[in-house]
This record gives structure tokens, sequence and C-alpha cells, in this order.
């Protein structure tokens, strides 16, 4: 056996943050070689931070990366390190892996495969590097190789997948098999979206048992740059299988991730196999050898694997997870060594979807809260679905960072917020971190307005009542009087309705402003497609979290809210008095019994209606046909009527969807338009695919 110790880190690094980048950097190192590890791998474009933008076309950016990549090379003595930066070559730049070898820089590797789809853009700034091509950048006056190479360290040979790269067909690591590759490092910046772990996972598995390598994979961690949220997760795998994962959604600076793994094992693997060849060409071609030592590492009972699920530490301590604790105690120490497989119990719940989606948007809008030194956050608490998820879910944040940090360590990490450090438990941080205000007029109901006010009180917020009927009688009196006639809902319904939205908007401006926090809106995915929505009014907000998820799954999720719960939190009975209700605006006057559906369409339909159109981009008549079947109960003229609705609704909103606060991505569906969905403010409407509707449907009607 030839056993050698190897890790990955998650890092949380904000774009251009040098110092803190750097720090984190430096501390991920440090626990690195103090458990004894010998190659380390870092995330993609850790120094700078992925989220740069065109940022990363600033001369200035690029030597500043450098400079930090000198500081941090010193730290590499004794060990084998990967750390992720920006390159500029020949007028190019490069996504890249710099190789540190015991205190001195080996080489870099370019990226090769260029994320450029859904929310990646990297081709805007990085050029993709060739397969098998080598050259040489000058650091301090020396010549340093860059460029498709591998790196022999004391006779084990290094090789590099960098993110996209191992994502696509034709991934390198086949090619770095054929060249004794031992070890494949796998430096990532992978968003979170649903599923998308147990793709990375099988990536990763698949990779060590068809290369015959141990591979090791690293990643970001928490909501980096703003719209984009990452889950952490590191993984190795070796001989094919997974040995070492760690947390994900942690609310640490950095998670170490740690394994032994045995060379010769998987050397055995690749000489047993039938399917492996050997490259029969000159394998030193860009192979950089460095002298290196690898340390014999003992084979510790705390480096075996815990085949138990409910133990997340090496050297066991089950003892240490109660059954509903969301995340491992070792969670609360940044940088603890992980040398287990980690799968914390939320992720064996039949609702893993709801408990990611919990654990996601609370991370995100706690980094949010930290990163942009807000002092908290207002909501404009209406009593429906959509304004009481965003609400429970900056509940959810405060305690979930305070059951991975404790509450001290939570004030530590939000100490710029004055006051915060008085607080004495989850309940007191929310009351002091969350203020909901709801803003009644005379078409409000008291149902919506009791729903707000216990939902307030059941998470512990701080909530205010506002009535702005006044504001809005003003508002109409005035308009009428300078066009000289009176407003009426028969001639002037939308008009009305949105006014009274909009007079909202400044009180709770006001409010945002005074606490100096984050105003979060409300809106959600399905109402951003057709635009139901009052700019100025329900739209108001510097974030909006819920803008990435459509409106069935926040209801579903209330609704698992109010019975289930995530693990380790209690359900929240409270909900109920939301859950009731048939999601309403309460623009028009009690009598008109407005509702959302009934302005709009049901909203599973309208989920299947965006799904088919933008996510798959299908005309009318296509859309038809697949929701004819989802939907049997509808009959054809009235599915064909909503999807013109659609479509139409579509085509006329897309400037609101321009304006929209950012969000955050959950799910491939997104509809930001600077991140994920493009559409033109100003088009044609769909209008002849929507006449070859109207033809179908007669068609449809003539054949019974």
């Amino acid at each position: 056996m030839r056993l050698v110790k190897v890790a990955a880190a998650t890092l949380n690094q904000t774009p251009l943050d040098w110092e803190h980048n750097q720090r984190n950097i430096a501390a991920a190192l440090a626990v690195a070689r103090d458990s004894g590890v010998s190659l380390l791998c870092l995330p993609e474009l850790c120094i700078t931070g992925y989220g740069c933008e065109d940022a990363f076309h600033s001369p200035g950016v690029q030597r500043q990366a450098m400079r930090v990549l000198a500081e941090i090379t010193e730290h590499s003595r004794g060990m084998v390190v990967s750390v992720g930066l920006p390159v500029y070559h020949h007028k190019a730049l490069y996504d890249a892996a710099c190789v540190l070898v015991d205190g001195t820089v080996a080489g870099f590797v370019a990226k090769r495969f260029l994320a450029g789809d859904g929310v990646h853009y990297e081709p805007r700034w990085f050029k993709r590097w060739p397969e098998g091509k080598r050259s040489t950048v000058e650091i301090d006056g020396c010549p340093v190789p860059i460029g498709d190479l591998l790196f022999d360290c004391g006779d084990v040979r290094i090789g590099f997948e960098i993110c996209e790269d191992a994502w696509v067909a034709n991934r390198p690591g086949s090619h770095l098999a054929r060249r004794g590759v031992d070890i494949i490092l796998n430096p990532s910046a992978s968003h979170f979206a649903f599923g998308k772990f147990a793709v990375r996972q099988r990536f990763v598995t698949e990779g060590s048992r068809a290369f015959g390598v141990a591979y090791v994979y690293a990643n970001l961690l928490g909501n980096e740059a703003g719209r984009i949220i990452y889950d952490g997760g590191a993984l190795i795998a070796s001989a094919g299988e997974l040995v070492a994962r760690g947390p994900r959604f942690s609310f640490a600076d950095f998670e170490l991730t740690t394994a032994v793994i045995d060379i010769d094992e998987n050397r055995v693997e690749q000489v047993r196999r039938g399917s492996h060849q050997p490259a029969y060409e000159d394998t030193d071609t860009g192979c950089v050898r460095v002298d290196f030592a690898f340390s014999d590492h003992p084979l510790r009972l705390a480096d075996e694997l815990v085949d138990d699920p409910s133990d997340d530490r090496a050297g066991g301590r089950s003892d240490d997870l109660a059954e509903n604790r969301p995340f491992p105690p070792a969670a609360t120490v940044p940088g603890q060594p992980r040398a287990a497989p980690v799968q914390t119990r939320w992720e064996y719940s039949p609702h893993i979807d709801e408990e990611e989606f919990t654990r996601a948007l609370a991370l995100g809008l706690f980094d949010y809260l930290r990163k942009s030194r807000a002092h908290g956050f207002v909501v404009s608490l209406s009593g429906g679905a959509d304004s009481t998820a965003t609400a429970v879910l900056v509940s959810l944040a405060v305690g979930l960072a305070a059951e991975e940090l404790g509450i001290e360590g939570m004030c530590e990490r939000l100490s710029h917020i004055p006051g915060l450090a008085s607080a004495r438990d989850t309940r007191q941080l929310v009351h002091r971190l969350l203020l909901c205000a709801y803003q009644a007029t005379r078409n409000s109901s008291e149902v919506t307005r009791q729903a707000a006010r216990t939902v307030a009180g059941a998470i512990g917020a701080e909530f205010l009542y506002f009535d702005i009927d006044a504001l809005v009688d003003g508002y109409i009196a005035m308009v009428a009087d300078g066009i000289d006639r009176s407003l009426t809902w028969h001639s002037d319904d939308l008009a009305l309705q949105n006014i009274q939205a909009r007079a909202r908007g400044p009180g709770i401006w006001l409010l945002a402003n005074l606490r100096r926090s984050l105003l979060l809106s409300t809106s959600n995915r399905s109402e951003a497609a057709v635009g139901y929505a009052t700019m100025d009014g329900d739209t108001c907000g510097g974030l909006s979290p819920v803008a990435g998820i459509d409106k069935a799954f926040l209801r579903h999720w209330l609704a698992w809210m109010e019975r289930v719960g995530p693990r380790g939190g209690n359900p929240l009975p409270a909900l109920a008095a939301v859950n009731a209700q048939q999601p309403t605006a309460e623009l028009r006057p009690v009598e008109a019994a407005q509702t959302d559906e009934g302005d709009l369409m049901p909203y599973p339909l309208l989920e299947a209606i965006e799904s088919a159109a933008i996510g798959k981009k299908r005309t009318p008549v296509e859309v038809f046909c697949q929701v004819r079947a989802e939907f049997p109960h509808y009959s054809p003229a009235q599915l064909g009527q909503w999807i013109a609705r659609f479509f139409r609704l579509w085509c006329r909103n897309q400037w609101k969807r321009e304006r929209y606060a950012p969000s955050f991505h959950v799910d491939d569906k997104n509809l930001d338009p600077k991140t994920w969905c493009r559409f033109p403010i100003l088009s044609g409407g769909f209008e002849r695919e929507l006449t070859e509707l109207r033809h179908y449907l007669a068609r449809v009607a003539e054949e019974g």
C-alpha cells in the first residue's frame, strides 16, 4: 500500500474581497497541514472569487490575483496545493489552477471547456485552452509552464478536470488516465440547483472507477456574489468508491474534507481492467516533474470509513448527532476535517427538494445580509403565500445559522449590526433582524390581517400595522381632479388595483431606510412569467429571494412547513392561516371575490405552460398537446384560452422581468434575463403561432 492523505476544501469567497479570500485560503491550508494532508484541492477561481464578471478583464484585478498567489505560495510548504485564479497570457485570459509544491509555483493548468450556458458566461471572460498545447508564463522573472499539463510529484501523477471539464462527453480524464495519472483534482464553482449534487457524485465516482484514479472534488460555498448559491459538498472517490463527502449548505467560512487514498490500489485497478489502454507516445510530454516526498500515511481508525450513516465525523461520535439536528456538531468548527462520507439526516428525507430549498435560501439570505452589511430585513407582509414564505425563510436563515455557529458565533459574523450581541436566543435574533409590516386598504380582509400577525408572532418578527387608505384616496383624488373625471372600477379597474400596491412602496422603503435594512421583494417566478405584479409596488426591494421559484412549489413548501418542517427544526402550525386561503391580491372590492388563479389560470397549469413554452421552447400548439395530456379535466377551448393568455402576457411583460430585483438561482427554470433567460423587450408576440393554435383548436372541436 502507498497511502496518501488528500483533502478538498469548500470556501465561502467574495468577488474581489482580497483579504477575506486570502484569509480563508490560508486558514484552510493551516488546518490541512495540521491534519497531515499532503495534497489539497481548493475551488475554482478562489483567489478572485468566481463571480467577478467583467472585472476579470481589468489588468489591475489580474495583477492583484498574482500578488495574492505569491503571498499564498509560502503557506504551501510541505504540501501540494491547487489554487484557482485567472491568468493572463499572450493577450488572452485563462481560468487556471496553479499547482504549488512545497512553497514554489510548479505550473498552471488552464481550463479546456468553458461553461457558457444558464448562469454561466465564462466565454465572455476567458479563452478555452486547446488540448495538448503548452507554453510558459513569467512569474517574478522566471518561466513557469502553463497549459494542458500533468504533474509528477515524487512518482505520483496528478491531473486536472476543472469544473465544466468533467461535465462534457469527451472529458479530459480519459486522456489523463491513458497517461498514467494517479489522482485527478477538480477545482469547481458549481452552483446549487435541485438534483445537481447527485450528478456531481456520479461523475466523481464514475471518473474514479473508469479512469482508475483517486478523484478529489472541491467547490465553492455560500452566496458568493449575490444571485448564485454554492452548496459546498466536497467529494473524494478512490477505486470507484466514494470515500469522503463534505457537508452542504454550511455557514462556516470553509470546510475541509479529508481521506486517505491508496495509490497502489488504483494502479492495480488500471492493470486489472482490460479496457484500460495506456498511451504509447511519450507520456512525459506536458508532464511537469517536481521533487516532492508524499508522507506515507498510517491508516488510523479515524481515517476509516464509517458505515453508520448517522455518524458524520471521523472516529465515531454518533452520540453527538441527535435525531433532528440539521448539521453535525463538527460543522460548527470552521475547517474541521471530514474523513468519512458525510450525509446529514435531512438528506435521507423523502422531502429532499423542500429540505434543499430551505437550506439553500437560508444560506443565501444569511450571506447576503453579512456581505451587503445591511442591518436586517424588511418584508411587506400581506398574509399571502409569497410574503409569508419570504418572512419564514428569513427566520430559517437565522435559526439554521444560530444552530451551526451558535448565538455568539452568529453575532460575531454579523458584528456590523449594532445591538445584535445582546440577543440571548434565536427568537430575539429574529426579532432584531426582521421587521414585517401589514399595509391595509379597505379591500384588505380580516383573514389576511390576522394571518400576517399570526405568522409574524410565530417566527418572532417585529410586526407593524399601517392603514394606507388615506394615501390611496389622496392619489385617486389628485389624478381625478387633474383629468376632470371620476375613476371607477368599471372603467379603471387595473389602474385602481395598481395604485393600492404602489401606495405601499414609499412607507416600506422608508422603514428599510430608517433601519438600514434590506427590503425584500416578494414576487415569485410564476407571476414574473406573466407580469402579475405591480412595478414599484409588490416588486419593491433590493433582493427578491423567491423570484426564482414557481408559485405551485411555494404553496407546497408552505404546507410542508406547516405540517413537517425541516429536519432539526419544528413545523410551523401558524402557517395554516395562510395555507387555508386561496391566493389573492386583495386589490378589488371584497364583493369581487378576487383570486390570483381567477385573474390568471390555475397555478399548476401555469407552471406546466411556462416549463413547456419557456424552458423547452415549444410552440403554442406543442404546448397545448402536452398540457392537454397532463390536464385532461379542462376543456380544449379553456386550455387554448389559457395558453394564448400566457404567451401574450409573457411577451408583454419582459420589461418587468428586466427590472426585478436580483433573485436566487435554485433550479434550471429561472427567468432572470441577466443570468438565465433572455428575451426581447419588444417582439411580434407569437401572433402567427397563436393563429396556428386557434386553427388547431378549431380542428380539435370539429373532431369532437
